[in-house]
Formats: C-alpha cells, structure tokens, sequence
C-alpha cells in the first residue's frame, strides 16, 4: 500500500498518469531527483519572469518592463543554476526578450498575484499549489497565467482538457469569489503565444471528481509500473529507474516467432516503437552534449568517429524581382510565371486565417476558407497510423 498522501498536487497527480514508477520512486522511496537540462532551464525561466513581475507589483511600477534587468536576473539566475552552454543562454535570452516584448505596458494594479498559493479540499483531500500569475481583465473576470517553456505548442484538446487549468480555476473561484468569469491562459514563452480556454461548471465537477478518484487510486495503489514513452529521457529519476536503463540498452521483453501471427507482430511492433522513441530521445541528448562542445572546437574525433558543425544552406528567392527577370528572359507572363513556381503553404494560411477571424465576421472567414479549399490542390500519400484502442 502507498499509504495517505499529506496533501495533492497537480505535479503529483500528473506523475502518478504518466508514470507509477516515477511517482513511486520520488514520493515513496524519496530518491533525490536528477533534473536534466529541460526542466532547469525551464526553472530558470520561470524564476525570473516571476521575479520581473513581482518587483514591478511590489514597487508600484506601471510601464514596459526593463529588458536590462530581466537580462541582469537572468545572469544571476544562470550562475546559480550552474548552466552552461552558449546556444542554450542565448534561447533563454531571446525569450526573455520576448516576454518582455510582448508584455508591453504592465499596470501594477491589474496583477492580482504572483506565485499565488492556493490549497483546494478535493474529498477527503487538499490540492496544493501555486499559480503563476493571476490579473485583473475587468470586474467581473480574472486571467489565470501560466508559463510555459514547452518547445512544441499544445493541441486545442490539450488546452480544452488541462487538469492542471481546471484546479487553478477551481482555486481562483475560491479565491477571487467576486469573478464571475475566469480566463485560463497558457503563456508560450518560446513562441511569443497566449493558448486560451475556459470550463463550464459542469467540466470542473468532473475534473474535480477526477483527481479524488485519482487520488485515491494512489492510495491504494500496490504496484507501480514503468511506462515507458519518449519522455523517460527528461525525467529527473532515469537514472534510478531498471525500466528505463534496459530501454536504452534496447532490451527487448517480446519477439513475433511468426509473422503469420499478426497478434504478436503488432505486439512486437510497439514495443520496438516505444523503445525506438526512447533511443532516439537519448540520442538527441547525447548531441546536444557534443554539440555544446563543438561551439569551442572545430571537430571531435570521439571512439572512432569525426564530429563537426556545419550550416545548411537554405535559398529564398524574393518574389517581385525573381519573377520580373524570369518574365523578361521568358517573355512569358507575370501571372503564367507566378502559376508555374508558386503555391501558398497551408499552415501559413491557416494561421493567417485564424488570425483574420480575430478581427472579422468568423462566418466571412469560414466561407472564404470553404471557397480556398475548394480550389486547392489536393495529393494523397498513404502513411501508416497506429494508436492504442482506449
């Protein structure tokens, strides 16, 4: 038996999901955690744009934020860190400048908090946690914040179903009863992007509901079993963990004898798809290791193999000119030329799209969607697609 937790979290609840040997081995048998570069960059982050919007609060500033004193914590934050790595500060810069970029003009008033504890009774249990920022929008609303360091942006159904929002909101209508509405919000420091949502009662009840039965399912819990997936190369016990240590040494627990037996192909099949997305993790952090070292020397020549750096060359021809000559020494058209080498990318019309819906009439936007879907160019390609039957 685990035993009774002293208190919930959202960091508890989401370990114990992705991964009953990590919970077990960090809250059960307390080994000291091993954070990889990921999580203490992100750490890093978090600390000095919180400490950026609390000075401003606590001094009673309103106006842009200082880009030279976010760059001055930065620096002392990375000393105390220990980081290292030239490419790896001057991404943590950039986004700092970033932030401070599009934060633009911060009114003291408008914050409501900063690092915000709050402590939720769930059942028999109390949700602890601490909620990055939370502001005023009028007096009828507050915005919970949360940043994000994350390089690829969630998913809408990733944001919809947020266990973590869905506490924070719970929390903020306990702490803020006067709100009537209660913007959620996911802060893409990387990308410069605000990924909004919001619940309906009816969707808190069950998040609620969710995190009791959760938590005491870990309670109960006896077993506690790996599940291996691509993030066992960020998590900060791989070094304790037997199951992770094997996957990286490609042991293989399963082998088709028959690949007449389509029950066991596709059995052998995942497990080498796990395994593959573990190795191929381990391998990205095994480069970037060598790629650091790289920045001071020209080459590596490590267990019999030469490294070096290079730059892909990547050619962008302007449209107006490029098209202009090519019509002269042609005598072919502007628009047959245009016709002939360009075609629009689809996820820049999207967001371009999206963006035009903004601030326009939604349904003029989606007719015109309609109407650019309608003459494009469609191709087909078959790909294989696999995913577990819930």
């Amino acid at each position: 038996m685990s035993g009774r937790n002293e208190y919930l979290s959202f960091t508890r609840l989401s370990r114990f999901e992705a991964c009953p040997a990590s919970y077990k081995l960090h809250y059960l048998d307390k080994h000291q955690p091993e954070p990889g570069l990921p999580l203490r960059f992100g750490k890093l982050i978090h600390a000095v744009v919180e400490r950026l919007v609390r000075e401003a609060v606590d001094d009673e500033r309103s106006g842009p934020l200082a880009e030279d004193r976010a760059l001055a914590l930065y620096r002392e934050a990375w000393t105390a860190e220990g980081l290292v790595g030239v490419d790896v500060f001057q991404e943590g810069l950039e986004i700092l400048q970033r932030f401070v970029r599009d934060q633009g003009v911060l009114e003291h008033r408008d914050v409501l908090a900063v690092e915000k504890e709050f402590r939720l009774p769930v059942g028999p249990f109390t949700v602890l946690g601490f909620i990055d920022r939370v502001d005023w929008v009028d007096d009828e609303t507050v915005e919970i914040i949360d940043y994000k360091t994350n390089r690829q942006l969630f998913s809408r159904d990733e944001v919809t179903a947020s266990l973590q929002l869905s506490l924070y909101q719970a929390a903020a209508q306990r702490l803020w009863p006067w709100a009537k509405k209660v913007k959620l919000t996911f802060w893409m420091l990387r990308h410069g992007l605000r990924q909004e949502t919001s619940r309906e009662p009816e969707e808190l009840q069950v998040a609620l509901a969710y995190v009791e039965t959760l938590g005491r399912q870990m309670e109960a819990a006896s077993e506690f079993p790996p599940r291996l997936n691509s993030n066992c190369s960020y998590c900060d016990h791989r070094t304790s963990c037997p199951a992770y240590a094997d996957a990286i040494k490609g042991k293989r627990e399963f082998l088709c004898e028959s690949v007449s037996d389509l029950e066991a192909v596709a059995k052998e099949r995942e497990e080498v798809a796990r395994l593959a997305k573990i190795l191929y993790a381990r391998k990205g952090e095994l480069e970037r290791i060598l790629k650091t070292h790289l920045q001071e020397k020209d080459e590596l020549v490590l267990a019999g193999v030469r490294y070096r750096m290079f730059h892909a060359e990547t050619v962008d021809y302007p449209i107006e000119p490029t098209v202009e000559k090519l019509a002269r020494s042609t005598g072919k058209s502007a628009p047959e030329i245009l016709a002939a080498i360009t075609t629009v990318d689809h996820k820049a019309l999207d967001g371009l799209l999206k963006a035009l819906a903004k601030e326009t009439d939604k349904g003029h936007v989606a007719l015109l969607k309609a109407e650019l879907e309608a003459g494009a160019k469609k191709t087909y390609t078959p790909r294989f697609w696999a995913k577990e039957v819930e």
